[in-house]
């Protein structure tokens, strides 16, 4: 059975259920393909940051040389998995050209000007009745443990203040009133008034019931098998529950869109980042606010009755096998900074695929020398801040509208 809806969007992940609600919301025809349930990827997990303020991209001066001693570490922050891989070793390439002064500032005024837009737009979607997404405007923290790295903290945040942006440097004891349960053994940290944070599973899921509601298709357990495009007829969908038609295709599949638009000869440096997280009960007198661990680079996230920890950025392929180790040292960081947090009773352990290309900007635009598809994806570990904004800009280039930014900076192309 064949279906004809105005645009298919692969992938039910925060970006790929945001375009859908965008397009809907213009009351396009629209039908979302998930191979499995949606926000089960990498939107499920994450550390549900909206952080507009210090966005800073993960390339820059000096990332090589710090990273070195922990490429091989199976412990560190960052950690690249030996493996023959031409595609690994031509992303790295890339990566490594984007590691100078010029590349970061550009990078990192793209990013905030499209994390300051969405942010917008999270808070309007979160006023909809029926979209729940425990959004809260409180601010962000940022704890250092060494002078040192709050004095590379300090630099960043001197850029952004010079963008206009608003960051409050906060002494130990500061830090310490607003989230008792850290430790004294602190430098200092940072605030940031104007970010935010939600629980990603309820919101991404809320705001696709919403969309269902306003007339979206959404067919979950569907596997995408091949791709079939011409200049002569419309893009469709071969997959595990038959063929979908379409005049515009959305490819929003997260870590595995580089897979899909092989399919049709399109090449996209997407590199999987896998990323972990803990959560556990929280408690009762845990403050609703947000911190960042920074030489561990873990996010500590209240969300609800739940706290969550997340991090580590882990370069393997599309392995999706837990490395204890690696929840090891998110829980040792935890012990660390926040040693007044009580044992947990319970843990929930999560890892997940995020799509993350060389110079952490997302990839969204039409490839050269293709009709009728576009790639929204690349997004990194910003794909919750980005994902409102991220929607509204596919709409628009799938309408023929002009889109709010310019996407050149963004294009498929660019590398």
């Amino acid at each position: 059975m064949t279906h004809r809806p105005d645009v298919v969007i692969v992938g039910g992940g925060v970006v790929g259920v945001c375009t859908a609600y965008a397009l809907v919301e213009r009351g396009v025809r629209t039908t979302l393909l998930e191979r499995g349930e949606v926000c089960s990827g990498a939107s499920f997990g994450n550390g549900g940051w909206i952080l507009a303020s210090l966005s800073m991209p993960i390339p820059g001066p000096g990332v090589i040389r710090h990273a070195l001693p922990w490429l091989l570490d199976l412990e560190s922050p960052l950690y690249i998995k030996p493996r023959p891989s031409l595609e690994l070793a031509r992303w790295l390439w890339r990566f490594r050209a984007c590691c100078n002064s010029a590349a970061k500032l550009r990078s990192f005024r793209l990013r905030r000007a499209l994390a300051l837009a969405s942010l917008e737009r999270h808070a309007e979607l979160a006023k909809i009745d029926g979209v729940e997404s425990g959004f809260a405007q409180r601010g962000i923290l940022m704890a250092f443990a060494s002078q040192a790295a709050l004095r590379d903290a300090a630099r960043d945040v001197a850029l952004l203040e010079a963008e206009g942006g608003i960051a409050r440097a906060l002494s130990p004891e500061a830090l310490r009133a607003r989230i008792p349960a850290l430790t004294t053994q602190l430098a200092g940290g940072f605030e940031f008034p104007v970010d935010a944070h939600l629980r990603p599973d309820t919101f991404v899921r809320s705001l696709a019931r919403e969309a269902e509601r306003r007339g979206l298709a959404i067919e979950r357990d569907t596997e995408v098998l091949e791709i079939e495009w011409s200049r002569r007829a419309p893009i469709r969908f071969h997959t595990t529950r038959g063929s979908f038609t379409a005049d515009e295709g959305v490819l929003a599949a997260g870590a595995w869109t580089a897979e899909l638009a092989r399919k049709i000869g399109v090449r996209l440096p997407i590199e999987p980042a896998k990323g972990y997280s803990v959560s556990v009960d929280r408690p009762d007198d845990y403050p609703d606010l947000p911190v960042s661990l920074n030489e561990a680079e873990v996010v500590v996230t209240p969300m609800g009755s739940r706290l969550r920890f997340a991090g580590t950025l882990e370069l393997a392929g599309l392995d999706m096998r837990v490395s204890m180790r690696r929840v090891g040292a998110i829980r040792r960081a935890v012990r660390t900074y926040l040693p007044g947090l009580p044992s947990p009773v319970r843990e929930e352990i999560w890892r997940g695929l995020r799509p993350l290309s060389p110079d952490d900007l997302p990839i969204l635009g039409r490839p050269a020398g293709t009709s009728g598809l576009i790639v929204a994806s690349g997004h990194g570990m910003d794909g919750m801040a980005l994902g409102p904004i991220t929607g509204e800009l596919i709409a628009q280039l799938a309408l023929g509208e002009a889109p709010r930014f310019d996407l050149a900076p963004f294009s498929p192309e660019r590398f």
